[in-house]
């Protein structure tokens, strides 16, 4: 694993067109920190997702450049990158257990091997007693974990998440963004979060990357230096006020920039 801080992924100059002629990035310079809690921010349809999906080697860039560091260089099958949609996509007819196990099943590895990692992902999102359930019998929220626990079976070095909690009420949204925090800092991986809210970018990021409209790119990025763990004092502090004031102001800004394009 890189240094604290240090470049994991560089994107460099890179541009995606999409075969409809929609253009969703164009010039966008970005550098993922090993150990960072990095947000991308802007709004609906500015290729964040793309962006996600480029790094994750899901989609090809169109143009430009990107390029793995060190020893967190990427490896097919290697497991060094995790993924987390916007939907949680469980298999209906498989438990909690056998959803979170399904990575490590696919990449060869035994039930009874993988038990241990799979009972600590699931422990980790506070579903230790549900491994037995089935998709049917969660909520909405309880799901999600679900799919987070999936992701973190494998261990990654790179958990990338798109807008997994957008879908969620307020109080559920809140919760599972302490425990996202505390899965992170207990594991020390990187997560790259895209959102649309502020609110959410401030509270759980060291860093956020604002994006102007399509076709997206870097317009400016915010360091959050609140101490971490943060908890609900600092949703109510004058810190965090003044954070989420600088990033609307800097996604107003983006947006601007981008329809002046």
């Amino acid at each position: 694993m890189s240094a604290p801080g240090t470049p994991i992924v560089v994107l460099s100059a890179v541009g995606k067109a999409f075969a409809s002629g929609i253009e969703a990035l164009d010039r966008l310079d970005l550098e993922v920190r090993s150990g960072e809690f990095l947000s991308l921010l802007g709004p609906s349809g500015c290729g964040k997702s793309t962006a996600l999906r480029l790094i994750a080697g899901l989609s090809e860039p169109s143009r430009g450049a990107i390029a793995w560091t060190g020893s967190d260089k990427r490896a097919d099958g290697s497991g060094d990158i995790g993924f987390v949609f916007q939907e949680p996509t469980l298999m209906p007819w498989a438990t909690v257990f056998s959803n979170a196990y399904l990575p490590l099943k696919l990449a060869g590895m035994s039930k009874d091997d993988a038990a241990p990692r799979v009972n600590e992902s699931l422990a980790g999102v506070g579903l230790a007693d549900f491994a037995n359930a089935f998709p049917r019998q969660l909520s909405g929220g309880m799901k999600m974990r679900v799919s987070i626990a999936r992701a973190l079976a494998t261990r990654p070095k790179l958990l990338l998440m798109d807008e997994p909690f957008a879908a969620l009420d307020e109080i559920t949204r809140f919760k599972l963004n302490n425990d996202l925090l505390t899965v992170w800092r207990s594991l020390g991986t990187t997560v790259v979060f895209v959102t649309h809210s502020v609110f959410e970018s401030v509270y759980l990021s060291s860093r956020i990357v604002v994006m102007t409209s399509r076709p997206g790119r870097v317009f400016t990025e915010l360091a959050i230096d609140a101490p971490y763990p943060r908890h609900e004092s600092f949703r109510t502090s004058a810190d965090y006020a003044g954070y989420c004031r600088l990033a609307s102001q800097a996604l107003t800004g983006a947006m601007a920039a981008g329809q002046a394009r």
